[in-house]
């Protein structure tokens, strides 16, 4: 990949803005190309290589929803419905929504302070391998410069390409460079607004800030009406393959709505534009999606807050975010241990899953020091920890203890309590890397799943032990016995809640 900024991309871009042109263009690179809008053909797509062994990445949700610091990123959508918290906060903050509505943070959103190669800085010391920035959340204003829309960071606020920065940044520090649509809820995230006097009840046409700004249906039912228009399906096809062109992302995310029934046939058309991009490129790309949002093995699995109880043969991904009640900086943030931030990468791990952590910076473009004092965390453990995280695959058992990951999404909105019976294992190079997910308080560890042979009893693993070396410590005294390996750790400094691993050497 080369080095070039993304406005260079972005200026080589086909797209124009005109919709029958930019409809036809896509038609064709999907005409010309490997793979066809349909769910066969789109199943033979594979994840690129390096993302089962990078095993962590960043998101960060970043946009005008920051300026207001406020609840979480569904600002522009709550403020507009009355009775909510926002839409009196905003009120008193700013006043009504007629004369002060959504679209004037925009002025407000200059970003004195962004640095993307700062944040490419910080990320690449947490231990993250890839980077997923958001480019359009559900609000509508695009995070880098458009054919379809004046309303972008490149045109107005910042008046710079966020987008483009951030993957030349990304880039330059060793990371894979992804990106993140949440286009598709836009059809209702405004349409409250229209429920009383606001800036939203203002004329509008495709191309608009707020368009379509529709009643907001049940948006968990995959039917739900009012039904997406092809208008507004066809500007979500152009605009998201209009990223694509210009950023060449390895990897692409979308929110969960993609899955109603309205996109199924825009979804498969634009996969297929994508994967036929990236065989044009050169570069493997996939699209990381939610649900049941694409058919099996037409792209990544990845479960939002959550992950899974046992192992999968398949590669996944969580996302998940540094706070439990928000995805964006807020003043009220209810910020996870870094105990609870590792034990989840090292639980994800075991299971053939990688974490995706989200980091909200500040309206500003700085990273707010709570958030950079738990990144620098992982980044410190991850200078002991790394070998059994990067590269490794699943052992024959994952996990042993007494507390176990629920099956599914949104599981992280209480915190996880582990003991020091709990562990994770992953394998690598003929090595067992064994993960202690809460050692406080244990003088030594015992790990059930390594006990000796005994009593006509057949251990779950039934090797040969010849040495065990704590991460980042070095050999440690060890013994296996009827009840398991039992480790004698070595003294640590830090948190003495944070996971210690182990690496196993087997005869």
């Amino acid at each position: 990949m080369t080095e070039e900024t993304g406005m260079a991309l972005r200026h080589a871009t086909a797209f124009t803005g005109d919709m029958a042109h930019d409809l036809a263009l896509i038609d064709r690179v999907i005409a010309e190309g490997p793979y066809g809008p349909d769910w066969a053909s789109l199943s033979g797509n594979r994840p690129p290589a390096w993302f089962a062994d990078a095993k962590f990445g960043i998101f960060t949700h970043w946009g005008l929803y920051t300026v207001p610091e406020y609840r979480n990123e569904w600002y522009s959508r709550n403020m507009y419905i009355q009775g909510y918290p926002e839409f009196d906060h905003h009120r008193e903050t700013y006043g009504p929504q007629s004369e002060f509505g959504y679209k004037d943070f925009i002025p407000m959103f200059t970003a004195e302070r962004f640095d993307a190669d700062e944040w490419a800085d910080l990320f690449a010391k947490s231990g993250a391998r890839y980077y997923f920035p958001v480019a359009e959340h559900h609000d509508g204003f695009q995070m880098y410069g458009s054919t379809l829309s004046h309303w972008n960071a490149v045109e107005m606020g910042p008046k710079r390409d966020v987008i483009g920065e951030l993957r030349a940044a990304a880039i330059n520090h060793g990371l894979h460079f992804a990106v993140s649509n949440h286009r598709a809820e836009h059809w209702w995230f405004m349409g409250h607004g229209r429920e009383f006097d606001s800036d939203v009840t203002d004329p509008m046409a495709r191309g608009d800030f707020y368009w379509p700004a529709m009643p907001e249906p049940d948006n968990q039912d995959l039917h739900s009406t009012p039904y997406p228009s092809e208008e507004y399906l066809n500007d979500w096809l152009v605009r998201v393959c209009e990223l694509v062109d210009a950023y060449r992302p390895e990897l692409l995310y979308f929110d969960w709505w993609i899955q109603h029934e309205a996109f199924k046939p825009y979804i498969k058309r634009f996969a297929a534009y994508y994967y036929n991009r990236g065989v044009q490129w050169g570069i493997p790309v996939s699209i990381c999606y939610k649900d049941d949002g694409m058919a099996w093995g037409a792209g990544i699995v990845d479960v939002e807050r959550g992950g899974f109880a046992d192992p999968k043969p398949y590669i996944w991904q969580t996302d998940t975010a540094i706070a439990r009640n928000s995805w964006c900086y807020t003043s009220t943030l209810d910020y996870k241990t870094l105990p609870e931030l590792v034990g989840t990468l090292v639980d994800n791990v075991s299971k053939n899953g990688n974490l995706l952590l989200n980091v909200g910076p500040r309206a500003d473009g700085s990273i707010d020091a709570r958030d950079r004092e738990l990144l620098e965390g992982i980044g410190a453990w991850m200078a002991d920890n790394a070998e059994g995280i990067y590269g490794t695959r699943p052992w024959k058992l994952a996990q042993e203890g007494p507390t176990r990951q629920t099956e599914g999404a949104f599981g992280d909105q209480s915190a996880w309590t582990w003991t020091s019976q709990d562990f994770r294992f992953t394998a690598k190079d003929g090595a067992v890397y064994a993960y202690c997910l809460n050692p406080e308080g244990a003088n030594t560890l015992t790990i059930k799943a390594f006990a000796a042979y005994h009593d006509g009893e057949r251990a779950p693993f039934h090797g040969i032990v010849v040495g065990v070396e704590q991460l980042g410590a070095g050999p440690v005294p060890y013994e296996r016995t009827a009840d398991g390996l039992v480790i004698t750790p070595a003294a640590r400094g830090g948190d003495p809640a944070l996971p210690i691993g182990f690496k196993i050497t087997i005869l």
